[in-house]
């Protein structure tokens, strides 16, 4: 299976391709629930993605109840004093504050295509 991303108002999903089926496979990301959709091309993938997203938030205003949020974008990290020390380096180094750094480093390796914690 390959694996993939979209995003829609805010809210991600890890997409695979079931070959055995031949149909792509989602799951909304970073939620307590469990939101799935599929389609048969990519394009009935994204569409069946947004239907899913809006359902999710219209069941969760029916219900009373508020939806999982996105992620905020803030981080609290506990890194060994090493660590730190070197990372905080590396930012000085290339003239940036430790944050702008480990964003970039953040983003670098949270890339579909890098991960490695399969």
């Amino acid at each position: 299976m390959t694996m993939n991303t979209m995003s829609y108002r805010g809210y991600s999903a890890r997409l695979e391709f079931d070959a055995e089926d031949h149909v792509f496979v989602g799951h909304v990301a970073g939620i307590k629930d469990v939101v799935g959709f599929h389609g048969d091309s990519v394009r009935a993938l994204e569409t069946a993605f947004h239907e899913a997203v809006d359902n999710y938030l219209a069941a969760c205003q029916r219900l009373g109840q508020d939806p999982d949020k996105p992620f905020s974008g803030r981080v609290m990290l506990r890194l060994p004093p090493e660590v730190h020390a070197r990372a905080s380096a590396a930012a000085q180094v290339e003239g940036v504050s430790l944050n702008q750094w480990a964003v970039h480093a953040l983003s670098q390796a949270s890339k579909p295509s890098h991960s490695k914690l399969r």
